[in-house]
């Protein structure tokens, strides 16, 4: 019970603490939809082809914002382990009568909780724009996303565990979050790729959550370009999140 107790109150503690803060949740969509409206529009206007049939480049790269939206708001809320060790919380936290897997677990669900908000917000953008999402779709999409955040999320945690300064972890975010990004397919198809950059991006875990939610948005338009089965990507993406859970409490383990 005591347990229970303590990841719902972390759990509590992030999510009021993003819903509080109304700036960022107003600011979250800007960034996806300069994406969407001008790299989207603007490149795809200049491609002057459809580059898949019956898809416009704005549609294919939709789902790859909603990935980019959620890898790089994951990876930031690292920074609330930064904060909590600057003000002292985190020894509190520390010391109380409850395991490192339940703090790093409720942490990461609150965190991660709070992602997906902000993926859900990009989803809404996109029936703004007439990218067609259905209920079904949308509702699909959720669960999915909630997945894709948990690994991302721990990967933050992890690493702001073992940083001491917030520019130390601002310079080592920045140095993940960009190759993840970028070899995620999420601004194209990787199969148009060389070998080599293919090989790295399908060992890149963000890579089968951009392909995952292409196939649920876009269905069938995108079936014959799948990276992998929607059940394969969905497998690598659990298996991923089990491997960092592990990895992130054993480095909250580590902090004193």
């Amino acid at each position: 019970m005591t347990e229970l107790r303590g990841f719902y109150t972390l759990w509590l503690r992030e999510v009021k603490r993003y819903l509080r803060d109304r700036t960022r949740i107003v600011s979250s969509f800007v960034q996806p939809l300069l994406w969407l409206v001008i790299f989207g529009v603007g490149i795809g206007a200049s491609l002057r082809a459809v580059p898949l049939p019956g898809l416009s480049y704005q549609q294919l790269i939709f789902p790859g914002i909603i990935g980019q939206t959620l890898l790089f708001t994951s990876m930031f809320m690292g920074i609330s382990v930064i904060w909590d060790k600057e003000f002292g919380f985190m020894k509190e936290i520390l010391v109380a009568p409850v395991s490192r897997f339940s703090i790093f677990l409720g942490k990461m669900v609150g965190d991660s909780t709070d992602a997906l908000i902000q993926g859900i917000i990009v989803l809404l953008l996109g029936l703004a724009l007439g990218i067609g999402v259905d209920p079904i779709t949308f509702i699909a999409c959720v669960p999915v996303m909630l997945l894709i955040t948990f690994g991302l999320v721990s990967i933050g945690l992890t690493i702001a565990s073992f940083m001491g300064s917030l520019e130390s972890f601002g310079a080592i975010q920045s140095f993940i979050n960009l190759p993840l990004f970028f070899l995620s397919g999420a601004l194209f198809q990787i199969q148009g790729l060389p070998d080599w950059m293919q090989a790295a991006a399908k060992l890149n875990p963000l890579t089968y959550g951009v392909d995952a939610l292409r196939t649920i948005i876009l269905g069938g338009a995108w079936q014959p370009y799948q990276v992998q089965p929607l059940i394969v990507d969905l497998g690598v993406i659990a298996g991923f999140d089990v491997i960092m859970i592990i990895v992130g409490t054993w480095a909250f383990g580590k902090m004193k």
